[in-house]
Formats: structure tokens, sequence, C-alpha cells
């Protein structure tokens, strides 16, 4: 590629109309802009075909905009642009520009994602789930991985598949007479009755985990030999166990194939749906003809569903997704060609990007818009109904938009110990893979308002640095405390980059109910806000759980792991291992020498004294 021409066009800061002249004193040339507010950090990028047009409407007198871009345009202080010579590199320029300033008003993925685990649970009879968040809990997780919708598609194809059950009931103790319904048709081996032995469940689990990790091709084959296997000793019913465990594997897999005789289809399928108030994009991701993943995201404050899709579709490939071989659109691009070539210079062989009219593609598309409308669907009574609650919070706070994003801080102390939590809710509604944990580290004794100061500290550093997963700043702060830690945190923040977070308190009643709302000029009774009540009260119960889990997940480990502390010969490097190899006091201490010997950095010593603390 030539290299780029250009010219920038540096002012200071303007007003409305100052803007929009100079807007039309722009070429009618291709390039990109680049929006900056009033401390000259870039707010959004954008490219044009004729930067004059696109340029210009942003600042046009009585324009309509959707709320998005109404909100980012009061924040534009002055522009830049850059010519160059093509619509091409305009699109490159554009993606190199968003990843080196991660615009706030561009729409993006890179902070929407969390991460999903894959759990095998330390029980008798272990379970295998798909889980958000990664406990320190003694089970054994797999992950991260980033999508949500395969690792729940991975597990549920292995406890089909391995008969693996899928129940709350506790297996340690066989008490029921009669198997449930699962048991009945063939999807549970039914260990709650004692159909199947612990020494038959850990291998199915341990089967079903080396085709969690190694895939189905490989497990099949190690079924197969091992159903010869018990075949020849004779024993029918482990080889009839191996064979149904195969039929069920080869049997989902037929079912997952989407994509017809196309074992080698490789697309990503992108519908889009919206209605006055937000637009849903739905990504359909088909590797070897078979639906691995599926993404949806809402974009709030839009209804210009073809500005979503083209930024939506252009930008989605620089949050490192894979790029497949086909990429499939509902509705034709504006910069299609430009994509196309953008997309063949990033990966071994060429790129199609196309919109199908007919066939079997055409029915995935449609597929796609479905599941983009059903969600739209879902999501705008849920919308209506926090919009409500948080634009009356609004209101009586005296903030002039509803918060989007809310933070909120507790503090739990058990003894000398303290740990601080962080909620995050978007729209009302928790964002768990944005929670954070903080193990104070700073302060001795109890000390609620030092503490909470050192977790506030730590959050703005985090932003200040551009940590991932504290790159978004809040647009309110509620603290778990009174005025007192309103004031201790107002001097927190003063003179950072969180000086303009609107900073608010909450006060619960002698029943620990939310009773107040606390501001810097007094208490702001929510009782008769029954909306606001209801969501304020959520909030703070969710982030005292989230806290009040941490802090007894701490002290639950360390009292573990202290008891092992008081054996002779066993440090913090020994217990850690005990604990990580075993899983649970309980097992440490029915393990044998042998066994205890066995684990990492044992000695002959070190475990004749554990058992002997454990029977002596």
């Amino acid at each position: 590629m030539p290299p780029l021409s250009g010219a920038a066009f540096i002012f200071a800061s303007m007003d409305l109309k100052q803007l929009q002249q100079k807007a039309l004193s722009l070429p009618l040339l291709p390039g990109i802009y680049i929006m900056k507010d009033r401390k000259g950090e870039v707010i959004y990028v954008g490219k044009a075909k004729k930067l004059k047009n696109r340029v210009s409407g942003y600042f046009r007198a009585g324009a309509s905009h959707t709320p998005k871009v109404e909100k980012m345009v009061s924040h534009v202080h002055d522009f830049d642009v850059i010519v160059v010579d093509s619509e091409f590199e305009a699109l490159t320029l554009e993606c190199s520009m968003i990843k080196q300033h991660r615009p706030k008003y561009n729409i993006l993925l890179m902070d929407d994602k969390g991460f999903s685990y894959i759990r095998v649970s330390p029980e008798r009879f272990p379970r295998i789930t798909a889980e958000l968040q990664k406990h320190d809990d003694g089970a054994t997780y797999y992950g991260p991985y980033i999508s949500s919708f395969a690792v729940k598609r991975m597990t549920d194809t292995v406890n089909e598949a391995f008969s693996l059950p899928t129940c709350s009931y506790a297996f340690e103790k066989i008490s029921r007479k009669r198997p449930c319904l699962n048991a009945h048709i063939g999807r549970c081996c039914a260990p709650c009755v004692g159909e199947i032995s612990e020494e038959a469940y850990l291998e199915l689990v341990d089967s079903a985990t080396t085709m969690l990790l190694k895939g189905s091709e490989e497990i099949l084959g190690i079924l197969k030999t091992k159903m010869e296997q018990a075949s020849e000793a004779l024993d029918f019913e482990r080889a009839a166990r191996y064979r149904d465990s195969i039929f069920s594997i080869q049997k989902l897999e037929e079912g997952q194939k989407v994509v017809k005789n196309e074992s080698d289809s490789e697309m990503d399928v992108f519908a889009f749906a919206g209605n006055e108030r937000m637009v849903c994009a739905d990504v359909l991701k088909f590797r070897r003809g078979v639906l691995v993943d599926k993404e949806e995201r809402v974009i709030y404050d839009t209804s210009d569903v073809d500005e979503a899709r083209e930024e939506f579709v252009t930008h989605y490939y620089l949050v490192g997704n894979e790029i497949p071989k086909e990429v499939l659109c509902d509705r034709p691009l504006e910069y299609q060609e430009q994509l196309r070539q953008w997309l063949s210079e990033r990966r071994p062989g060429s790129v199609s990007v196309s919109v199908p009219k007919r066939g079997e593609r055409k029915a995935i598309v449609d597929m796609a818009y479905s599941n983009a409308s059903d969600r739209i669907k879902r999501e705008a009574g849920r919308r209506t109904k926090s919009e409500a609650s948080l634009g009356e919070l609004a209101s009586i706070l005296g903030l002039h938009e509803y918060p989007a994003r809310i933070e909120l801080y507790d503090i739990s102390n058990y003894g000398e110990d303290a740990v601080g939590g962080m909620a995050v809710f978007i729209n009302g509604e928790p964002r768990k893979s944005e929670y954070r944990r903080f193990r104070i580290k700073t302060v001795s004794g109890i000390d609620d308002y030092s503490s909470m100061s050192e977790v506030i500290s730590r959050r703005i550093a985090r932003f200040d640095e551009g940590s991932s997963g504290f790159s978004s700043k809040p647009d309110i702060i509620l603290l778990d405390g009174g005025k007192g830690h309103l004031d201790t945190i107002s001097d927190v923040i003063s003179g950072t980059s969180f000086s303009d977070v609107p900073l608010f308190g909450l006060v619960k009643d002698s029943k620990h109910r939310t009773r107040a709302i606390v501001s810097r000029d007094g208490e702001i009774a929510v009782s008769m806000h029954k909306s606001v009540f209801n969501l304020v009260s959520k909030m703070q119960d969710e982030v005292h759980r989230y806290t009040i889990e941490y802090e007894r997940r701490s002290h639950s480990k360390k009292a573990f792991r202290s008891s092992l502390l008081d054996i002779e010969g066993v440090g913090e490097s020994r217990a850690k291992a005990l604990l990580k190899h075993f899983r649970t006091i309980s097992a440490v201490s029915n393990a044998s020498v042998e066994e205890l010997g066995a684990v990492s950095g044992m000695t002959k010593r070190a475990a004749q004294a554990v058992w002997d603390h454990f029977h002596t």
C-alpha cells in the first residue's frame, strides 16, 4: 500500500458555529476525521468518502441526530482530519486510529466480553458446568474462554454424551429409591440410586474432560479402543457404556452440522435489528460447517441500523476476532469492497464479503436476524423499566442525564483482614463480568474509611493505566456507607481523573433495608420513590453479597490452610500443594501416607506428620 498522504487541521476549542465553519472548509475528498474533547482527547474517529459533507453534517444547525451522536457532538471542542488517496486508505487508517486511541464513542467490543470457564466440581461425583466466574472453591477450572455460548454448548454436549447428571441433587449419600426422568430416558447415569459405581462415574468424567480439552475425534478413538478391550475381557456392561457414549457423540455432532455438505465452511454471519432506541447485532460463527459460537451486542441510544451495521462490521475484527473465509451480512455495506480488501490482507487467502439473496446462506442470515429481532423484543421491555428507574434516580440526584454505568463499592472485615468489592450495573442491570475484588493491603485493623480509600485509589490508578477491565469510567459512584464515607472518598478523588464523577453514599435502616442516598447536601429519602428504592436496594444488596462472599471464601481458605500449617514440616507451599491436589481438608485427612507423599513438594517425613496429625 502506498504511504498515506494528508493534511491535518488543528484549531483551538470552538463553539458549534465555528466547528461548522471549519467543517465547510474541508475538501470533498476521502479521509478520516478525529473528534476531540475539551482536554484534547480523541473521543471519536470516523471515515468519509467526502469529508466536507460528512463532518459538516454533525454541526449543522437543527440537525437531527441519534442520542449517541448528539451526546458525542456536545463534547466535541475541536476536530482534525486526514485526507487520503482512496476509500480503502480511509478504512485502513480509521481502523488503525481506533485501535490506537480506543475512542469513547466508537462502537467497539473491547470492554464488552467477559470470560467463561468450564468447572469440574470437587465432589465425590463431580459435575461439569459452565461458569462466568472462577472461584477459589477447590474445583477444577478450564479456561478462560471468550465465548460463553461455546462453553455452555460444550458442557451440554459432554453431559449429554456421557449421561452425566445436571441436577442439583447431592450424591454423597445414596438415599433416593427411584431415579428421575432423565435416568429413565437415558440422559443420566443415576448415581443418586447407585446405578453406577464411583469408579465408573469418575471414568466418565475423565472421558468428558478429555473430549472438552482434546476434541471429539481423539476421545472417539480412545472410547473405541476401550470398548474393544472391555469386550475382549468379557466385561460387556462396560463395553456397552463405551458404545453408548460413542453413539451419543456421533449423533450430537451430526445434529450440529448446520451447513450441509461443507465440512470446510468457515464464515461469520452478521444480522441487525432495531427499534427507536437501540440496535442489536447478532453474529453466528461457523467453522468446519458447524455453528461454534453466537455473539449478541445491544447498542443503545441509536435507531440507525445502517450506521450501526457499517460501524460494527468494519470494526469487529479490530479486537482479535478470527477472520474467516466468508463474511455474510444481511444488507450491503457502504465500504464492502474496502472491507473485503482489508480483511484479505490480514489472513492467508482471500476473504469474500457478500449479501446472500437465496439458498442456504440466505436462510442462515435470516436465522441470525431472527435472533437479533428476538433479543430486541426481550430487551425493549426490560430497557423501558430500567430507563424509567434510572431517569427517576437521575432526577432526584440532580443529574443532567440518567447514569448508564453505576459502580458500587463495599468493604467487609473479618478480624484483622479486610476485602473490598466493586459491582457494576449497566443500564440498571448487573454486569458481573466487570465486578472486581480487592484485598486490602495498606490498612491494619478495622478501618472502613481507610480501606475504602485504598480501593477507590487503586480503581482510579487502574483506569489511568488503561488496565484491562478498568478502562471504562463510571457515570456515578455509590458507596455502601454514610456521610463519613462520602467525605473521605470526596477527598480521595479530588484532583484525579475521577474528580468529575458524582459521588453518593447508601445508608440502611435498622432492618438492613436501604433507607436513603447520601449526597454532599444531605440525605435523600428513597422510600417514596418505589422504582428507585427497588433499584438502589438491589444494587446495594448485590455489592454487599459479592463482597461478603469474597471475604468468607478468603477466610475459609485461610482457615483451611492454617490447620495444615499447624503440622510440623508443612509450610505455606506444601499446604497449598496439598489443598490443590486433594481439594478439601477432609480428603487430605482421609489420604494414606503414600498418597500424601506423592504430592509435589512433600517428603516421606512430612507425609507421615500429616497422617499422624489426623489419626493420632
